[in-house]
């Protein structure tokens, strides 16, 4: 991985690019360089979710996007924004569900990683408002 000039970039420094490049908008180039990142580094637990991130805001392509935040919840199992992402993308496919099944499955697992978050972060307030809906949907 080389930057200006031929230097060798770090997997921090890919990680800043890539992330700076999903931040702006660019997310074909962030896919890549996340992608790079994992040739390297498999078990790199924010490329996993920044490409999870690209997989969801960038043409919905939701199985892809929860593997890709399942895997960094399994590498990094405290870290909150990891599950709150994952939980969320839960919630927002769950719905897309044809099969009632799979889709009360898909919130139950939300609801689940919601609690977790509330484990680690009894104060969190966005797994408490993502609980209170799902609540109402009778989950």
């Amino acid at each position: 991985m080389f930057g200006q000039q031929g230097e060798q970039l770090s997997i921090a420094e890919l990680l800043s690019r890539a992330d700076a490049l999903r931040y702006n908008g660019h997310y074909e180039e962030a896919e890549k360089l996340y992608q790079q990142i994992l040739e390297q580094d498999p078990n790199n637990a924010a490329a996993h979710h920044g490409l999870g991130l690209v997989y969801y805001l960038h043409g919905g392509d939701f199985e892809k996007s929860l593997a890709e935040f399942k895997k960094a919840v399994e590498l990094e199992p405290e870290n909150i924004t990891y599950r709150l992402d994952w939980a969320k993308a839960l919630t927002t496919v769950a719905p897309l569900e044809e099969d009632p099944e799979k889709m009360m499955e898909l919130l139950r697992e939300a609801k689940a990683e919601f609690e977790k978050v509330l484990e680690l972060d009894p104060e969190n307030q966005e797994a408490i408002k993502q609980l209170t809906y799902l609540a109402e949907w009778g989950v």
